[in-house]
């Protein structure tokens, strides 16, 4: 009869022996053989017929080494599952030579296998912890800002034959060059629409009266700053424009002749407002702006908790057979070298320990995922795209399309991951007494971009 003995390594990190003996295994040896014989095609042998001899000597040796390690891993899970084991990832089997599985001589045999545990530990206590929402000032120049900029994104777009002032558009085609403007190569080569008022000021009065098919050599530094340079930067696909030189090849002048502010205007952008008069207008701008940055807000609380939670909860871990079961974690037959496993290590322990934390607050604040909030999802993911308010009743369409994604196994588990993902992070903030706190959209913003120039 087969058993199972446990030892402790270190903490946390067990090792497992499995003994198995010749009556746990050779029955479902000898049935194993008789099954093939009746399946196998061999020729000169009829179908069903062929010799039970003839298969074992013929695939005996690998049928028998197959119901052991079966046998084995039965009696793996079935102890973990006995034993109710929370362990992380799956045990390892240590070093066993096969090649003592001999069909000719069956003995007893013993194989050990290594397991991690999951540790206990505690979430940092979130309502004592000093944290702020932000409430960003939604100004009157502000709600200005965007007036102007939705009436340019709806206005008609102008060809002039020149740059005349600072809401002109340019599309350009960026080429890296040498600081004497000689292109580089293999360097970026980038089409960009670019108002002229997104470049540094002093360097303005030099494009007025440019033409299509016109070239601008500079210094990136020299030709933009602050939050456009970042803006431009990312487009190009780099961190840094410092030391970097492009030609800027003018391939089109435009200009765009914004909407007026008349109730036309108004209804195609809330179709369902009723808005009639610009007091009206800007009263929903603001309003609208008050959602956006509410949502910033509660953002960047639960990315300052994210943090809390990641560095405020200790919990100790199985080093060293964490290490030896990533490296059985790469492609089938590579095994990752020491040097990457060092390298990768770190990367991987903070994502168990995220993972850990958040089946903790799972746990702690019975979070799961409803039918109901994944035919919500879709619902809003749907009227979301189509710019469409939600309503109480759906509609034959959208109840269609909604039954037709609760079918789609990849769209669920998607879905499924978003929906867990935001419970989690709504319950750990309904956990915290924030403090709030007014701020400027420019503080916010340099708030932000300062925190990810650390990470």
């Amino acid at each position: 009869m087969a058993t199972v003995t446990q030892h402790e390594v270190a903490p946390l990190h067990k090792k497992l022996q499995v003994t198995i003996q010749k009556g746990d295994y050779l029955p479902s040896f000898e049935k194993a053989l008789k099954e093939y014989s009746k399946k196998a095609n061999i020729p000169g042998f009829r179908k069903g017929m062929v010799p039970t001899g003839l298969i074992k000597k013929m695939y005996g040796s690998s049928l028998f080494t197959d119901e052991v390690l079966k046998r084995v891993d039965q009696e793996v899970n079935n102890y973990l599952q006995t034993e109710k084991a929370d362990i992380i990832g799956q045990p390892l089997p240590l070093d066993f030579d096969l090649a003592k599985l001999d069909m000719n001589q069956p003995t007893d045999y013993e194989f050990s296998f290594e397991m991690g545990l999951r540790p206990d530990f505690q979430l940092p206590n979130l309502s004592t912890q000093a944290l702020k929402r932000y409430k960003v000032d939604i100004t009157p120049d502000l709600v200005e800002e965007e007036v102007e900029r939705l009436r340019s994104r709806y206005g008609n777009m102008t060809e002039p034959e020149a740059v005349s002032d600072d809401e002109n558009v340019l599309n350009i085609t960026f080429i890296e060059t040498d600081a004497a403007g000689n292109g580089i190569e293999g360097g970026i080569r980038k089409d960009n629409s670019v108002l002229v008022k997104y470049f540094r000021e002093s360097l303005r009065p030099s494009l007025i009266g440019k033409k299509t098919g016109d070239e601008i050599q500079t210094a990136f530094d020299e030709a933009f700053e602050g939050q456009e340079a970042q803006w431009i930067l990312q487009d190009l696909g780099i961190d840094s424009g410092t030391g970097r030189h492009f030609k800027l090849q003018i391939t089109k002048v435009g200009l765009v002749e914004k909407r007026e502010l008349n109730e036309e205007f108004f209804t195609q952008l809330f179709p369902n407002g009723e808005i009639k008069t610009e007091e009206d207008f800007r009263s929903k701008i603001k309003s609208e702006l008050e959602k956006q940055w509410e949502a910033e807000s509660k953002n960047q609380l639960q990315h300052q908790l994210y943090h809390v939670l990641l560095n405020g909860t200790h919990i100790d871990l199985p080093q060293d057979f964490l290490k030896r079961w990533v490296k059985t974690q790469g492609e089938e037959g590579k095994t990752k070298s020491d040097e990457q496993i060092e390298q990768e290590f770190p990367t991987f322990l903070n994502q168990l320990k995220w993972n850990l934390i958040t089946d903790k607050m799972a746990q702690d604040g019975g979070v799961q995922v409803s039918q109901e909030d994944l035919r919500q999802f879709a619902k809003d993911q749907l009227l979301g795209y189509m710019g469409m308010g939600s309503s109480d009743e759906e509609q034959d369409w959208v109840r269609d399309y909604i039954d037709r994604m609760m079918k789609d196994r990849k769209y669920i588990d998607d879905a499924s991951q978003k929906i867990y993902s935001q419970k989690l992070m709504d319950w750990a903030e309904s956990q915290v007494a924030a403090t709030e706190t007014s701020i400027s959209k420019e503080e916010f913003i340099k708030m932000n971009q300062e925190h990810q120039h650390e990470h």
